[in-house]
């Protein structure tokens, strides 16, 4: 006989027949959605903004800066850049923007971040939108299938990180030129420049596998002193993950911003000296 307490016969997530009958789907008061929603919201304007960068193919280069999305230039049709970063790996074959032969790395390096996969899963794929929420899939695999086991992949996306970065890193230092590549100038630009490459290598180094490669496997920390203290280092780094993450994001899309703005000429590059 139905008392008309019980719960709602659900079948979907932890709401399934082998988990125990609870009827609300949380009991939770607070806008918990609200924190899955910002980040979907930052994660897909950062898509939108970087796919049409990329596909632009134009406005990439304004000496001395050239954009981080099209650094190093691996491609003929790419801009010629005084110094700057152009190997013609590929030869006059591609036709692409030249931004999405080297786009891969990076992107892949964040795509299997550890920080941004909780990200993506909560914000799009609502696994779990928040804690004591209940997600609405009939089963978790986890990643133990494709293509979620392509995560494992995140320590070789480290590893191409690194010469990425470094590039960057030598790009920011021919910033130092004004647009007639004479050295001991700054511009606003500059700037930028340096505020991005300092969060990517913030960001890089605060990383899950680097931080594990630096001090992981060690059974006696005093037997390893300088690894040690690298990896005490590392780990400060790592309590803000999450900051570097959106930080260095955001950094590196204000970059190519400013680069697009002096070399479509909507902008002209303050000089500091």
């Amino acid at each position: 006989m139905a008392t008309g307490t019980e719960p709602p016969q659900i079948n979907t997530g932890v709401h399934a027949a082998t988990r125990a009958a609870i009827g609300p789907r949380h009991l939770r008061t607070d806008r918990w959605w609200l924190s899955p929603a910002l980040t979907a919201g930052g994660l897909l304007a950062f898509i939108v903004y970087s796919t049409w960068r990329a596909f632009a193919n134009a406005d990439y280069y304004a000496a001395p800066y050239v954009s981080p999305f099209y650094s190093p230039c691996l491609a003929e049709n790419c801009e010629t850049m005084r110094g700057g970063p152009n190997w013609e790996i590929f030869g006059s074959w591609w036709g692409l923007s030249p931004a999405l032969l080297i786009l891969i790395f990076p992107l892949g390096f964040r795509l299997t971040c550890y920080y941004y996969r909780k990200a993506y899963y909560r914000g799009f794929w609502a696994s779990p939108p928040a804690c004591a929420v209940a997600e609405p899939h009939k089963k978790y695999t986890g990643e133990t299938r494709f293509p979620l086991i392509l995560q494992n992949i995140h320590r070789y996306f480290f590893y191409a990180a690194l010469p990425v970065a470094s590039i960057l890193t030598y790009d920011t230092v021919l910033a130092f030129r004004d647009e007639h590549y004479a050295w001991g100038h700054m511009g606003l630009g500059t700037i930028v420049f340096v505020v991005n490459i300092v969060l990517i290598w913030a960001y890089t180094l605060s990383c899950h596998s680097c931080r594990h490669i630096i001090g992981g496997r060690l059974k006696h920390f005093s037997k390893h002193p300088v690894r040690y203290r690298m990896w005490g280092w590392v780990g400060r780094l790592n309590e803000r993950h999450m900051l570097l993450a959106w930080a260095s994001l955001i950094s590196v899309a204000l970059a190519d911003f400013y680069v697009y703005l002096v070399a479509s000429g909507a902008f002209d590059d303050p000089r500091l000296f």
